[in-house]
């Protein structure tokens, strides 16, 4: 043994060494900055779908009519790579889709990278990864967790699914998340292993297919498209096939992780996805909020292409509306991305941390919502979690049994008949979207009879309930149990809306205005129980 000031100096002396070790390999890293270089061209590359793809995706291309390949499936030219790798410190993912790759770069040589002919565009990469979940476990008793398991899937009709025997069978739904421990052990997805409907994994933080570990919240999104409690479906779409890929490798990283999700976007399609549903959000401080467009980000960029491919992306809003962001994360800006928000089921409204629309543009978003409080698979066990999070995959769930049920749609004519077959459509606002998706509502449209009326007197704009819906205390023995929520808002002459409001209808005359309260062509829209309608201010009335 080491007598001990031996020891000492030799614990002190290799202490040393592995901090100036650490110091230098830290400078060296701080020098380097991360890139996302694009490239002009693929030239001298060749592709084969029939021996790339699997055979699901050429399944989807062929039942869309969409070509079998375009040049965005095209591999990147290798040239080009190695000569990057040869000016960079290390290349992250290459992009089929967007023809370029990522990489860390010295100061020194980005000069020289700009001056290689073939590189189209250099841009650097400092985006910050928010899973779409609050972290927030809420604590109930058994019965509330059961009421609210119940809940999550009835409140989007699932009976009628169920009933007609559809749970998603035939339709492969991409899960990008932060990781799933236990999915290969949890009672919640016996029945996905069992049936052998996990077709492929890959973890693209670590480069390796085993995903069955790091973080919990991929776990619990995955449960809430696929899991079972006890009998008890916790999502929708508990026949579905599913791909697991891990992009992001904490809740909260402050190094971009956008090439992950574009890697894992592109292997997806690869191996025939149906659907992406993705609990992720970028914001600061790469972005401002006017920069949430659907063009600015490689997310969005990727989700775009995606969604040509014939993908249905499901992505969350985010959980900003009660922060000073506020507004929709990306690649939840990307205009043919379905983004969905969340609601309180206690009040079927909107609940506070969802992040709102629109898009910086003036797009609608979010396009519909769901709970965004769930049961959902933790651990070995089952917990309540709130956010986004959760809302996305219940959709991402309805979607796949509506794609079961009418598999002769393409993706967006899909994309469509959601928002359609939403409670609140064809009112919107940018808190609820569409509203909640409905099973039932997705075969047929549902005439609703008038609930409200608009009563001008003098100069006063009213909107007074009809008899049946006035008295919510003598509702119940009348046979109607109404939610009570009545939605409001107002557009200008442009169609911009400017406001749009929530209340519980207490009262029979539930709005009075004064009509020099609008401006000419203003437009009052007004839902309650099912029913829309309009009222333009015309000028007469707004003297």
């Amino acid at each position: 043994m080491l007598p001990d000031m031996l020891r000492l100096l030799f614990y002190r002396t290799a202490t040393k060494a592995c901090f100036a070790l650490m110091m230098i390999l830290f400078s060296i890293q701080a020098l380097a900055d991360k890139y996302w270089i694009s490239f002009s061209d693929k030239n001298h590359t060749t592709f084969d779908p029939y021996a790339y793809f699997d055979s699901k995706a050429i399944e989807r291309r062929l039942l869309q009519h969409i070509p079998l390949s375009d040049s965005t499936d095209f591999p990147v030219n290798e040239s080009y790579i190695t000569a990057v790798r040869n000016l960079s410190d290390s290349v992250s993912w290459e992009s089929r889709w967007l023809n370029g790759v990522a990489a860390y770069v010295n100061a020194s040589n980005l000069g020289r990278l700009k001056a290689l002919p073939f590189i189209k565009d250099i841009v650097r990469m400092e985006a910050h990864t928010i899973c779409a979940g609050n972290n927030q476990v809420i604590w109930k008793s058994s019965s509330e967790l059961k009421a609210l398991l119940k809940y999550q899937t009835e409140r989007m009709q699932g009976g009628y699914f169920t009933g007609h025997n559809i749970d998603g069978r035939g339709i492969r739904i991409a899960v990008l998340d932060a990781g799933f421990p236990e999915v290969d052990k949890h009672p919640a997805f016996k029945k996905l292993r069992d049936e052998h409907r996990i077709i492929d994994t890959y973890d693209f933080v670590s480069r390796k297919k085993y995903v069955y570990d790091h973080h919990w919240h991929g776990t619990a999104t995955l449960s809430c498209i696929v899991g079972i409690k006890n009998g008890t479906p916790v999502g929708l779409a508990t026949g579905a096939e599913v791909l697991l890929a891990r992009t992001e490798r904490t809740m909260s990283e402050l190094e971009s992780e956008e090439e992950f999700w574009l890697a894992a976007a592109e292997w997806a399609d690869k191996n025939g996805a149906d659907i992406i549903s993705s609990s992720l959000g970028y914001t600061t401080p790469r972005y401002f909020n006017s920069d949430m467009n659907g063009r600015k980000s490689l997310v969005a960029r990727a989700a775009t292409i995606a969604a040509a491919k014939g993908i249905l992306v499901v992505n969350a809003a985010g959980n900003e509306g009660d922060n000073n962001w506020r507004f929709i994360d990306t690649p939840g800006d990307a205009d043919s991305v379905f983004t969905v928000g969340g609601t309180d089921p206690y009040t079927d409204m909107h609940i506070g941390f969802s992040s709102f629309g629109p898009t910086s543009d003036g797009r609608l978003k979010p396009n519909a919502c769901a709970p965004g409080m769930a049961v959902v698979a933790k651990g070995r066990g089952y917990t309540i979690q709130s956010g986004t999070s959760f809302s996305t995959p219940l959709v991402a769930g309805f979607a796949a049994c509506a794609w079961q049920e009418h598999r002769s749609l393409t993706n967006m004519q899909l994309f469509q008949n959601i928002e359609k077959a939403s409670h609140l459509y064809p009112y919107f606002d940018y808190a609820h979207g569409y509203g909640i998706p409905l099973a039932g509502h997705l075969d047929s449209v549902t005439i609703h009879e008038p609930t409200f009326d608009f009563v001008i007197v003098n100069d006063h704009i009213k909107v007074v309930l009809r008899e049946k819906y006035s008295y919510p205390a003598d509702e119940n023995s009348m046979g109607y149990n109404g939610r009570r929520n009545f939605y409001y808002k107002i557009e200008d002459a442009s169609g911009a809306m400017r406001s749009y409001y929530v209340l519980l209808a207490s009262q029979k005359e539930i709005l009075d205005f004064y009509a020099e309260d609008f401006a000419p062509g203003d437009q009052l829209t007004v839902h309650f129980e099912g029913f829309t309608q309009s009222l333009e201010v015309l000028p007469e009335e707004n003297k």
